[in-house]
């Protein structure tokens, strides 16, 4: 029974439930960025002398569409969550250096998938002048540079929370007609405001982009949303012959125990998964055996793969927002790249990995310089791919672009030969083309393991790759009936052995299907 589930999920997760839910990946890749608060230059250059070569699908890029400027704190992430127009002007860059972002990441064959933030405007007190010289008045509801004015957002007659804020989550009307932490609500049951921000969604993609991350989706209803994505246009045909749908994944916050469920906005579109990280911090922290992640996926309670986005953390839950804490962080390596290797490894879900930046404060805006314009992300040699100037760059990680590359290769297979030690040493294969052995024991593992691959010698991709001759780490040594010897040290900075196909000795090197 359980074979043939795992086997269910695996097969199902190359099929699409939802109008808009294929993520037009360029054939052979499966796994997004989210490069976060990065200039539009410094990504396209990353697409071409990185993503493009080492089989990632796509970015997700921060909102483009001009934003309040927010000088106490001064200059914070959140100010790109504050729209003031749809003029596509941030510190990320203007409307030309987005564009050119697009075609080259395009022609790397990365996609380029847009933070849209559609629910609300800016703040309701103040005003003031966006990042692209526009006006805004957040008190008088008024945005010329839309045009959105009073008549265009929720008031009391949709709102009766008394100070029209969200105060209680049991309430359906309350979530999705009030305003979220008093940013001003657009009426998006009103056909000229749906109008709009579809006009804004078609520009985009128009340019190129593949799809789209909705902001705030569980605030809005769900058949305003369908109203709007049903206005949009099929991609651009210069980079998606055919011209199909966009992706939309949806920013929906369900841990259960709120009126609004993850459920009401699949089907047609996908939901961001929030509880993914969660379960996997519990594991990778010790506090439930790793054991149980034999049956990981919908037999957790979570929704099925084909409607979800899955991560380990994202920008609002690593600094304790947006669903909470008590997800892993780049700030607990260690454990942040064995969860990571196992949701790459594993058949659930589209995946997408974070590349963060540092901060000391949970308002810190990105790595700036002394008048406040976003530093540059360096390039170092490619035997040392770290980015300096305050980037993290989760996603150079060896450890984790290694394991973006199992998954392609791996991609259509299902989960064999499922090992673990009664407790938190687990192993499993994808079909006959990867496999992977995690030790988040206090013990060493030190034993023979059934592979499922044919045989032949792997290079580990944890601890070194395959340049297309030789290991630059371990090899594993896979007998003719499948099974290899594995010692993997509990005390090792990566307790884990990760090989497939695409990285055997005698054979062409692989980063995609």
């Amino acid at each position: 029974m359980l074979a043939t589930w795992i086997s269910l999920l695996s097969i199902c997760s190359s099929v699409f439930a939802g109008t808009w839910s294929n993520p037009n990946c360029a054939p052979g890749r499966h796994t997004i960025v989210h490069l976060f608060e990065w200039k539009w230059s410094d990504i396209a250059a990353e697409c071409e002398r990185f993503l493009g070569p080492y089989g990632y699908c796509g970015v997700q890029v921060s909102p483009p569409n001009e934003n309040r400027v927010v000088t106490s704190p001064n200059r914070p992430w959140w100010e790109r969550y504050q729209p003031v127009s749809y003029k596509l002007v941030t510190r990320s860059g203007n409307e030309a250096q987005f564009t050119e972002m697009v075609q080259r990441c395009n022609k790397a064959n990365v996609r380029i998938y847009v933070d849209a933030v559609i629910n609300h405007m800016t703040g309701a007190g103040g005003q003031g002048t966006g990042t692209g010289g526009s006006h805004w008045d957040g008190g008088a509801l008024s945005y010329p540079g839309v045009p959105f004015s009073s008549w265009d957002f929720n008031g009391n007659n949709e709102c009766h929370s008394g100070d029209m804020n969200i105060h209680n989550y049991g309430n359906k009307d309350e979530v999705r007609n009030c305003r979220l932490v008093s940013l001003t609500d657009l009426k998006l049951g009103k056909e000229f405001v749906r109008s709009k921000i579809a006009e804004y969604m078609n520009h985009l993609i128009s340019i190129g982009v593949a799809g789209f991350r909705v902001d705030a989706a569980k605030h809005m209803w769900p058949g305003d949303l369908q109203n709007i994505y049903g206005k949009l246009h099929g991609l651009n045909s210069q980079y998606f012959p055919g011209s199909p749908r966009p992706f939309v994944f949806q920013e929906v916050i369900d841990m259960g125990g709120e009126a609004i469920s993850a459920s009401e906005y699949t089907g047609f579109a996908r939901v961001t998964n929030f509880i993914f990280g969660i379960k996997l911090a519990q594991v990778f922290r010790r506090q439930n055996a790793a054991k149980y992640l034999r049956t990981w996926g919908e037999a957790w309670s979570m929704p099925k793969t084909t409607d979800v986005v899955v991560f380990i953390d994202n920008h609002d839950n690593q600094r304790g927002h947006g669903g909470g804490g008590g997800v892993l962080t780049h700030s607990d390596p260690k454990r942040y790249k064995m969860a990571t290797a196992f949701m790459l490894a594993h058949p659930y879900g589209f995946t997408r990995v974070m590349s963060s930046f540092s901060f000391g404060s949970s308002d810190e805006g990105p790595p700036h310089n002394g008048d406040m314009s976003t530093k540059n992300v360096n390039w170092g040699s490619i035997s040392d791919l770290s980015c300096g100037n305050g980037w993290v760059c989760e996603h150079r990680w060896r450890q984790i672009y290694n394991m973006v590359a199992f998954r392609n290769v791996v991609m259509g297979t299902n989960m064999q030969h499922w090992w673990d030690n009664g407790n938190y040493q687990i192993a499993f294969s994808r079909g006959n083309k990867g496999f992977i052995a995690i030790n988040v024991e206090t013990s060493d593992l030190n034993r023979n393991l059934q592979t499922g691959l044919p045989q032949g010698t792997y290079c580990d991709v944890i601890s070194g790759s395959y340049d297309g001759s030789k290991c630059t780490g371990t090899e594993v040594h896979v007998n003719g009936d499948g099974t290899a010897h594995f010692n993997i040290r509990s005390s090792s900075d990566d307790p884990m052995v990760a090989i497939h196909i695409g990285a055997k000795k005698g054979s062409q090197r692989k980063v995609t299907t």
